[in-house]
């Protein structure tokens, strides 16, 4: 998943959500019927390097659909700029698609507020039951002991790209395992109007992201066990001021990365413009961008000390996208065949591949594409050293309020600002005030 709008709107309307009762959807009921059995919406997230890319990939799929079903569906790909804020106003307007993508980290937020479809044993056995599903992309799919909100449809991991060119001539031998190690390298290759990494630094889901792999390499959590958020710990603070200071200290990310929200990051690795990549299943995008896949290399991201990917240092988030179902669709039977038509081990094979990302399907996993060197890499981190974020009511304010935190320490080191650690707890405490009281 990628980013998400301005704190305040983000949270006014959650809030809304959460105390609404009605259901988002094709109908205005409040129930889900079978009253327009020949046509679906589908909003579908910005999966490609454009939404005109999505479109590509996706609308052959939706033909092939029709054509088996006779089941017409209407495609909108919603930009991640765009799309949780126009969830949670379906949810409250009880205007919005049949079927949609969510970002899997918003699972428990959109669950908390009834508008989804559960997936029951039942609903499960309907697309071949729940498990045909790897047991990582089921974690994050809402509240631990309820019924997911959602179906797997897309999983992810972050990794490090690097060009192996810029590598080579740097005298870099081997990709870096370990953040010093990770500076150490960027500082070599930041010269002559290149840099040693990008980064997203408007973009607060990008953030997050990173934010939390950080967290849990300092040995600490944005939540305590109950829930509550805790923002200001000593590990929390250390994890945003050590991301933040690949730009403010170690300047190894150009400054202007902090205006940066719109894949830009992935255009300037494609270019030549940095050296290095940390994303989410990058391969397809930066081939739709014209970048060789013998032009760089795919490493797990590094830890703080030891060997990343090993079962012992988480080195990313569980990243991925799920499949929901709107409570008061108005083709309940319809939205539950396409769910199980785009998760078939077929569909499954064709998506993943245009999107380089992996099957949360088993059975579909098994393709020898998705035993590539890059995707190997994916896969080994999915199994051992990757961790969902928080499953809790409030994680979509928890994105919003402590993402846009770190954008604005970003603007500060773009600006020369010194991004202290006083600086930071005073941001992530700030951020900490924005949430709901439990």
């Amino acid at each position: 998943m990628r980013s998400i709008r301005a704190a305040a709107t983000g949270a006014v309307i959650l809030s809304l959500a959460l105390a609404a009762t009605a259901c988002g959807g094709g109908s205005s009921t409040g129930g889900g019927s079978n009253d327009s059995p020949k046509t679906l919406t589908y909003w579908a997230s910005n999966q490609g390097a454009s939404v005109e890319v999505d479109k590509k990939v996706l609308q052959p799929e939706l033909d092939k659909f029709e054509k088996e079903t006779g089941i017409k569906v209407k495609l909108e790909v919603v930009p991640w700029s765009d799309l949780l804020n126009r969830i949670l106003t379906a949810t409250t307007s009880g205007q919005g698609p049949d079927v949609l993508n969510i970002g899997n980290t918003w699972s428990a937020s959109l669950q908390a507020t009834g508008a989804l479809l559960p997936w029951d044993e039942k609903n499960f056995d309907k697309i071949g039951g729940k498990d045909r599903f790897v047991d990582s992309a089921l974690g994050s799919t809402g509240v631990q002991g309820q019924d997911p909100a959602a179906v797997p449809l897309y999983s992810m991991a972050y990794a490090l790209y690097y060009n192996k060119q810029m590598f080579a001539d740097a005298g870099i031998t081997e990709p870096p395992a370990t953040w010093d190690e990770l500076v150490a390298a960027g500082q070599k290759l930041s010269k002559d109007g290149k840099w040693g990494l990008g980064a997203e630094g408007s973009n607060p889901s990008e953030n997050i992201h990173h934010a939390f792999v950080f967290a849990k390499q300092h040995g600490a959590d944005f939540f305590t066990a109950d829930g509550k958020p805790d923002f200001t710990a000593d590990g929390v603070v250390a994890a945003v001021q050590q991301y933040v200071g690949l730009m403010a200290k170690d300047k190894i990310i150009a400054p202007g990365n902090a205006e940066y929200a719109q894949n830009q990051s992935v255009s300037d690795f494609a270019k030549g413009k940095n050296a290095m990549l940390l994303w989410q299943s990058a391969s397809a995008n930066l081939a739709s961008q014209g970048m060789s896949e013998d032009a760089y290399g795919i490493a797990p991201v590094p830890v703080q000390s030891g060997s990343p990917g090993g079962g012992t240092n988480v080195n990313s988030m569980v990243a991925g996208i799920n499949m929901a179902v709107f409570k008061n669709t108005d083709n309940l039977d319809g939205a539950t065949r396409f769910v199980k038509f785009m998760t078939s081990d077929t569909e499954q094979k064709i998506l993943n591949k245009a999107y380089s990302s992996i099957p949360p399907v088993r059975a579909a996993q098994s393709d020898p594409a998705f035993s590539t060197p890059a995707n190997a890499v994916l896969k080994d981190t999915l199994a051992k050293s990757a961790v969902a974020l928080p499953q809790v009511a409030a994680e979509s304010q928890f994105e919003t309020a402590v993402g846009t935190a770190i954008k604005e320490l970003f603007a500060d080191a773009a600006a020369g600002r010194a991004v202290t650690t006083a600086a930071v707890k005073a941001k992530l405490e700030k951020a900490q005030q924005q949430m709901p009281a439990k």
